[in-house]
């Protein structure tokens, strides 16, 4: 959240690599049990990163709502399309669910009466939240936000959130919750 509030999904990744070294070895042992210990977990990742996405969307409706504050939302649609990954990371991109959470914020927040934004996503984590300024260079790592010529330091994703929000409140063209459906 723009206060500096994090909700993870470090768990959920830490059941998915898990989860993906069973399918990988599994099947190589070619057993009645393999066979059948893979049939009962089939969908089982898929029941719990639904939990985990109602879980932190439920948190995140309860706090706007709580503040009084819109929520403000990358529009990640095509992401997949744009995105040029090695293929580690495909695997992680294409079972990212940003678009479920997406749409169990959408609608909870709907049902509580917050105004919700969808954003351009457009270098929001290259954009610096204090001066303004847009540089590759003011990414010296994944996890750090570092401009020199202002002396913003933060972490990347608290600047983005930052970023994010601004976006939010000085939209001009606003896409509502109910909109998007």
């Amino acid at each position: 959240l723009s206060d500096g509030k994090n909700f993870s999904g470090k768990h959920l990744n830490q059941v998915r690599n898990r989860n993906l070294r069973l399918r990988r070895t599994l099947p190589k042992k070619g057993t009645r049990s393999a066979k059948r210990l893979l049939a009962k977990r089939s969908g089982r990742e898929a029941r719990f990163a639904k939990d985990t996405n109602h879980c932190i969307s439920k948190k995140i409706v309860t706090e706007a709502q709580r503040t009084n504050y819109g929520i403000s939302l990358e529009d990640l649609e095509g992401i997949r399309n744009r995105a040029r990954l090695r293929k580690p990371q495909r695997v992680a991109l294409n079972s990212w669910g940003f678009h479920q959470l997406g749409s169990f914020v959408q609608y909870k927040a709907v049902r509580a009466g917050v105004l919700v934004v969808y954003v351009n996503p457009a270098y929001t984590s290259q954009h610096c939240s204090g001066c303004g300024r847009v540089d590759k260079n003011n990414r010296p790592n994944q996890a750090t936000f570092l401009r020199t010529s202002c002396g913003l330091s933060l972490l990347a994703n608290r600047n983005a959130t930052i970023n994010i929000a601004k976006r939010g409140c000085d939209s001009s063209v606003v896409s509502y919750a109910t909109a998007r459906d």
